[in-house]
Formats: C-alpha cells, sequence, structure tokens
C-alpha cells in the first residue's frame, strides 16, 4: 500500500511540475527572472544573507546569528536526505530538460528551497514586518526551481518543511 501511495504522489509530482515548468517559447527576460531569483537561493547569497549583519550591532547581529544557525542546521538534513533517497533531477527522469545548470544529480528534497526558507525565518523572527516579504521570496526561490525545471514540487516543499523545522528547533533551543 506505501508503495502504492508512493507512486501515485510521484505522478502527480511530476504533473504538476509539467504545468509549472517554464515553456520553451518563454522570453529570454523570463528565463533570466527566472534564473535571478533562483539564484537568490544558492550557497553564496544565502550565506552572505546570513552571515554579513554578523559584524552589525544588536539586532541585526542576533538576527543574522539566528539566520545563519537555521541555514546550517536545515542543511545538514537536507543533505543527508539527498544522499539517502537519491531520487534523480526532472531532466534525468524523462523530464524536459533544466533550464539553469544543477548543483548536483540529487533532487529531492530542494537545498535552494530550505536555504531560503531559513534565512527568511531567521530575519522575519528577528524583524516581524519583513517576515511577509521574506517569506514570499523564499517561496518564489522555491517555485523558480520548479519553473526552471530542477526540481520536482514536492522537492521543494520538502525543502521547505526543513528549513520551518530546524528553525522551531533552534528557536525552541535558545
Amino acid at each position: 500500500m506505501t508503495a502504492h501511495l508512493l507512486v501515485r504522489l510521484d505522478a502527480r509530482d511530476r504533473a504538476l511540475m509539467l504545468r509549472c515548468a517554464i515553456p520553451l517559447a518563454a522570453s529570454r527576460r523570463a528565463r533570466l527572472a527566472w534564473v535571478a531569483v533562483t539564484h537568490l537561493g544558492g550557497t553564496g547569497p544565502t550565506v552572505a544573507a546570513a552571515t554579513v549583519p554578523w559584524f552589525q550591532c544588536c539586532a541585526l547581529h542576533s538576527a543574522s546569528r539566528l539566520a545563519l544557525t537555521t541555514l546550517v542546521a536545515s542543511h545538514l538534513p537536507v543533505q543527508v536526505m539527498k544522499r539517502t533517497v537519491v531520487r534523480a533531477r526532472p531532466a534525468e527522469s524523462g523530464m524536459p530538460g533544466a533550464a539553469v545548470a544543477e548543483p548536483d544529480r540529487f533532487s529531492f528534497p530542494s537545498g535552494h528551497a530550505a536555504a531560503a526558507m531559513s534565512v527568511a525565518l531567521g530575519y522575519g523572527v528577528a524583524f516581524p514586518l519583513l517576515a511577509l516579504p521574506l517569506l514570499l521570496l523564499a517561496l518564489l526561490v522555491g517555485f523558480s526551481r520548479v519553473r526552471l525545471g530542477v526540481h520536482f514540487p514536492g522537492d521543494v516543499l520538502v525543502g521547505q518543511a526543513i528549513a520551518l523545522t530546524t528553525g522551531g528547533v533552534v528557536l525552541l533551543i535558545g
């Protein structure tokens, strides 16, 4: 029964990805915009966003510490799951090719989605007025991974859930 459920979930994940993927006829401008959004969840931008304010005073330092701790804490389970589940990227499993370079060969869960959500959560908790825009940006980064064909929607949702869970644990611990 569990195998049947997983097969059905995989089929729905694939169908949703096909509906969300950027069409081949999309303009160059549209592709560049989605690539710019997706790179916000990459290693360089998320580490920079989490660490640069570290050297500031007071609230910025505390927010930076929370964002960096959540980023590191979420990255560990993401990498363990990627190497345990070893789900192939969409392009390697019969789906249309990716519109951006794939960082590695494993799709599940999305590291970009987890990283963007981790940083958004860290700063959103510290600065509640920024929480909604940061959350929306993190969701947009996750969607861009599906839009560009490098992740299935389920990969993104699980990456974001890992970030939210580890962020909650970090907040509880202190």
